[in-house]
């Protein structure tokens, strides 16, 4: 069984069925091309994406049903071609495919925020995933993990 050193992990042992290819990398990451998504008990509902190819690269996910559960996801034919989807089908995100954003937490106290706008979806049976920027969503790159309400009751 193959093993990778991680820099948050350590070693983790996995098999090849649990990789996820990522034909075209993600934007600005695009040799980056092989993923174990690793689940964590302890932090539910994060996911972690972790690099095969670099040990020091773990996007930390939230689906994005824990952040919006009315998200809309729209896929144009391209990226169901991508991700080896049937033309004009609509999948289902928990079921068919994962809908992750990936979370930006820039330090200087300013709260964490997740990218809607651009979510990592990956085909669950094929195992192949992409970011799919969706230009014309209406969702924000920078879509606060915690409503300001909620954010001036606990200051």
């Amino acid at each position: 069984m193959p093993s990778l050193r991680t820099k948050c992990f350590e070693d983790i042992e996995y098999s090849e069925t649990s990789l996820y290819y990522f034909r075209c990398g993600l934007p600005g990451f695009e040799q980056e091309q092989e993923f174990l998504f690793l689940n964590r008990p302890d932090r539910y509902p994060l996911l972690f994406m972790q690099s095969t190819r670099t040990a020091d690269l773990c996007f930390i996910l939230m689906p994005v049903l824990a952040v919006d559960p009315h998200y809309r996801l729209a896929l144009e034919e391209e990226a169901l071609s991508e991700l080896r989807l049937a033309p004009g089908c609509t999948p289902r995100i928990g079921e068919d495919i994962l809908c992750a954003g990936i979370i930006c937490a820039r330090g200087s106290g300013e709260p964490p925020t997740v990218n809607l706008l651009a979510p990592i979806v990956v085909n669950l049976r094929e195992r192949v995933g992409i970011q799919a920027i969706q230009t014309q969503s209406g969702y924000s790159h920078r879509h606060p993990l915690v409503p300001r309400e909620e954010l001036a009751t606990c200051s």
